[in-house]
């Protein structure tokens, strides 16, 4: 049932009354633990800024980010768009190799296992394997799906999508309808039973709530992370990054006790929990593209509908030019290599001439008849936009990738990107990236456009942006 949001937010007792950030900057500069990201797609950059983003996760290449003064690094998994054993296999050599980075670098660190905002993933599949080949024990699993930028908030437990001036239990949203994440419950208690195939009870799971955060302070949060064992789960509520303050400073404390916790959060955490201020948005000043000639590139393969009317509207500009990419024709063989040939050709000439080529996938959505089948459609689609994009001859201006599993193929794998740096964000939770060396075009400049997040002109803004067109 939809709620006004500002009846909703009215009711709760006042913010916790001052910034903590200094007090958690401090923190985490004296424990000398690393935050390592684990993003399940690209969109997890979506708060931070000049932080390195790498995507592979070999020994030599963790070496050298533990080496590093930075508090905070990406390692971009992608695993959002695997089947089960290949997240196993991805998820246990993580977590060994960097065992072994930490043991040659003397650098501790603790894992940030990131996820999408509107619950959708393999929880607990990926935070039960972290947990299993990092060793040791682990007191609490940190549930922590608050995501300001995008409207995602938790209260009473209960995770709310903001539409509008009204907040929609996550279980009423499009998204809880995934066709390999879909859920029923909005209680994240509930919602953990459900994921965990009720393994884990709903009265098993623990839970911090914002009376504890915003009327007990720190030190609260602290005796209550305090009292978590054996690895119980616990539901983190949060309606403001002031809340977020007070819970990461409980949290870092209770760390210092001796206290060890696994992280399965949204993008918002990472910021606070790396002690970042909040920063402006990007503008066209920060970018420098007056001497390219060619036009710019938009990827699209994300099927929601609020994708869907951004698409449209980036169609509406006079100086895009559509390339649809027709999935039936992707799923079968024989179709395949021509749909591939026919839209690399057009989009060449499209960026040749300057004007800026959109590449989207046919608005219909394809499922198979369970998750696994649909998740493997999903993999043939996105692998097409990688052939795609990795056959153009011409070199884009600057490139948009829209939707989360979309923009991580296209990046790692039509780019070639095994490194790059966030520059920062473009719009809220939307990150812009520059490409590093070893890329197919180093210093490009990449935006990962999350699948749920802006309204219907978003994309079209960005593209006016970077085209420096009106």
């Amino acid at each position: 049932m939809k709620l006004p949001k500002k009846t909703v937010f009215e009711g709760l007792p006042p913010e916790y009354p001052h910034s903590l950030l200094s007090e958690i900057r401090q923190m985490v500069k004296a424990s000398r633990r690393k935050v390592v990201v684990l993003d399940d797609d690209p969109t997890g950059t979506q708060t931070v800024r000049n932080v390195a983003v790498l995507t592979n996760w070999q020994i030599p290449a963790l070496v050298q980010a533990l080496s590093e003064d930075d508090d905070v690094v990406y390692i971009l998994t992608n695993s959002r768009s695997f089947l089960p054993p290949d997240v196993e296999k991805l998820n246990r050599e993580i977590a060994s190799h960097l065992k072994e980075a930490s043991a040659k670098t003397g650098r501790p660190f603790v894992v940030v296992s990131r996820s999408d905002s509107t619950l959708r993933g393999h929880f607990p599949l990926e935070t039960d394997l972290l947990m299993a080949e990092l060793g040791g024990s682990f007191d609490g699993v940190l549930v922590i799906p608050f995501f300001e930028e995008g409207g995602r908030f938790t209260i009473g437990d209960i995770h709310y999508v903001a539409e509008g001036e009204f907040l929609v239990p996550a279980a009423e949203t499009e998204y809880a309808k995934d066709a390999t994440f879909g859920y029923r419950s909005s209680n994240l208690r509930d919602w953990v039973a459900e994921k965990s195939g009720g393994r884990i009870a709903p009265s098993q799971v623990a839970s911090v709530s914002l009376e504890v955060i915003r009327q007990g302070g720190s030190e609260a949060v602290s005796e209550q992370l305090c009292r978590l064992k054996n690895a119980q789960v616990c539901i983190v509520n949060a309606a403001s990054y002031r809340d977020l303050e007070v819970f990461v400073a409980g949290l870092l404390r209770a760390e210092k006790a001796g206290k060890r916790f696994l992280y399965r959060t949204a993008a918002s955490f990472v910021r606070v929990r790396g002690g970042m201020e909040a920063f402006p948005l990007l503008t066209a000043a920060d970018f420098d593209l007056r001497d390219t000639r060619n036009g710019g590139l938009i990827v699209a393969g994300s099927y929601i509908r609020k994708s869907s009317e951004q698409i449209a509207a980036v169609q509406a500009l006079p100086h895009v030019v559509s390339v649809e990419v027709s999935v039936p024709n992707l799923l079968v063989e024989e179709g395949r290599r021509g749909e591939i040939a026919r839209v690399v050709e057009q989009a060449d000439q499209v960026l040749r001439s300057g004007k800026e080529a959109l590449i989207y996938t046919s608005r219909q959505l394809i499922t198979g008849a369970d998750a696994v089948s649909s998740l493997q459609i999903g993999q043939a689609v996105s692998q097409s936009l990688v052939e795609i994009v990795r056959g153009l001859s011409v070199q884009p201006a600057w490139v948009i990738a829209k939707g989360g599993i979309t923009s991580s193929d296209v990046a790692t794998k039509g780019l070639g990107i095994t490194q790059a740096r966030v520059l920062g964000q473009v719009l809220p939770g939307v990150p812009v990236w520059q490409a590093g060396t070893g890329s197919r075009w180093p210093g490009m400049v990449y935006v990962v456009f999350p699948g749920n997040v802006g309204g219907p002109q978003s994309i079209a803004e960005v593209v006016k942006m970077l085209s420096g067109r009106t």
